[in-house]
């Protein structure tokens, strides 16, 4: 469990975690379960990704909407 806690660290790192988390979840390591683990991270990344520019489009949109109204 440590180590797993350890990958999730090593993960959270800008840059490097990134392109370790790539290398991991496409094959880079031969244990089947830290392969699972970086790919199931990379798609939790994407959808949070996904998730916070669909909320930032939405409250753009409507304090620009918003300030039309008031004009």
């Amino acid at each position: 469990m440590w180590g797993y806690f350890g990958y999730e660290i090593l993960f959270s790192i800008p840059l490097i975690g990134l392109i370790l988390l790539i290398v991991f979840s496409v094959g880079g390591t031969k244990n089947r379960n830290l392969r699972n683990f970086a790919r199931s991270y990379f798609c939790f990344l994407i959808v949070a990704i996904i998730v916070i520019a669909i909320i930032l489009a939405v409250t753009s949109t409507s304090t620009f909407f918003t300030d039309i109204l008031r004009a």
